[in-house]
């Protein structure tokens, strides 16, 4: 199990930290951990942009590079993309994200 923090508002930088397996989507671990600012309305399927998270560093350098169906689908986003935008659905947990904090955006809609 990693821990991983998710904060619903960086201007007060208080976090919901929740323990995951490794191996599945941080798309998944939220919704399976009731964090409500991840809706995931199309299950991971990289089709909606609901799940989109801002990765904190130095996080966001370890990720692969996001594909271009990310990148498009990002375009999407209720919330303007930051640089250190990505979907949810597209970051697989690994043991060296131990530790990982994003930032959810004001609204997946």
């Amino acid at each position: 199990m990693i821990k991983i923090t998710l904060f619903e508002n960086a201007v007060t930088n208080q976090g919901t930290s929740i323990e995951v397996k490794v191996g599945q989507s941080l798309m998944k671990a939220a919704v399976g951990a009731n964090i409500e600012g991840v809706a995931a309305d199309c299950g991971g399927t990289l089709t909606c942009a609901t799940c989109h998270v801002m990765v904190r560093e130095p996080w966001l350098s370890q990720l692969p590079a996001m594909t271009d169906d990310e990148d498009g689908m990002l375009d999407f986003a209720a919330c303007a993309r930051q640089a250190n935008s990505r979907l949810s659905c597209q970051i697989m947990l690994t043991e060296a994200m131990d530790g990982m904090q994003v930032d959810l955006p004001a609204s997946q809609y």
